[in-house]
Formats: C-alpha cells, structure tokens, sequence
C-alpha cells in the first residue's frame, strides 16, 4: 500500500517579501499570504484528504489555520516538519545563506546542515507510513521539507535541489510506500 502526499508550501510570509531567511523564526503571513492561504483551502477541502500535517513555525500553522478553519479535518502540528535552522543567520538577508550548497553537510553556525532536515523528515516520513497508509494527507511545510521530499521519494539528490531556482505551483504529490525504508 502507501501513503498519498500532497505538499503545499506555506504562504507568502512579510520576511518573503523583504528577502529576509526567517529559518527557525515564527514569520507572519503577508497580506498576500493571507489570500494564498485561502486560497489553498479552496484548492484543497473536499478532495479526500484524511488529515493535514505541518511545520510547527508560526508561518505554517496561519496557513493552515486560515487554510482549514472549520473544516473538521484533523491537523497535526510537527516539529520534524521545520524549515532548516540557519542559525545566526535566522532572521539574516536570503542572500546571505547562498550558495545553501555549502551547507549540505556543514551546518550554518549555530544551526543545522540540509542533510538534517532530509534525516527529520525521513523519520516523520517512516511515522507516517506506520499510521496513515491507505490515505491521502496533506504537509504544509518550508522549501528545505520540499527538498527533503524530493531526496527521499523522488530519488532526487539534495545537491542538486538547495540552489535551484524556486517555482511555485499548486501543490507537490508524492507517494510514499508501505512500508518506508528511506
């Protein structure tokens, strides 16, 4: 069996707009964001999914919240589901993190390597599998989670994702087979 997973990143946060890393910090939807996110909802109510997942930062559960408010369906907050950690650079210019690729396998100062979050979200990836299989669920997370994705159910390397230009669409599918042994 597997897992049928829908990615959405959150959405337009003020940090985005200023090109400012927010990493490990809350962020607060932009006023843009704020229609993105209902926007999400509308893209996604109805469609069969058994429960949200998302990223514990303050930018991800606003999406979420404006996203599903009133949907009844169940929404999972986790912390394997955080951006990556820049460390002294949360809060720092975008600019100031490139080129990411320096920080596979070195993690920023004070904070986390990209393999990290690859190795946080295999385990929130092998949970997943454990309770959800046969379903459809949605995570609301950060770039490096979409990377990560990617890496483990798309066999795609993370030297090739951490620097490739960002293209936003409507969602990411993925599925994940039961059992995972990424």
């Amino acid at each position: 069996m597997a897992v049928d997973i829908i990615y959405e990143t959150h959405s337009t946060t003020e940090d985005n707009e200023r090109g400012i890393a927010t990493g490990w910090l809350p962020g607060r939807l932009s006023e843009q964001g704020r229609r993105e996110a209902v926007a999400l909802g509308e893209r996604r109510r109805g469609t069969g999914l058994a429960a949200v997942f998302t990223s514990d930062l303050a930018r991800a559960v606003e999406t979420t919240e404006i996203a599903f408010a009133g949907s009844g369906l169940p929404v999972h907050l986790d912390a394997r589901l955080r951006e990556c950690n820049y460390g002294e650079l949360n809060g720092a210019p975008a600019e100031m993190l490139r080129p990411r690729s320096r920080h596979i396998d070195d993690p920023f100062p004070g904070g986390q390597s990209y393999r990290e979050v690859v190795d946080a979200t295999r385990g929130f990836l092998r949970d997943l599998a454990s309770r959800w299989d046969g379903t459809t669920v949605l995570v609301v997370a950060h770039s490096a989670n979409r990377w990560a994705l990617d890496c483990l159910l798309a066999g795609r390397a993370v030297e090739d994702l951490v620097d490739a230009p960002f293209e936003w669409q409507p969602g990411w599918h993925h599925t994940l087979p039961v059992p995972f042994h990424g």
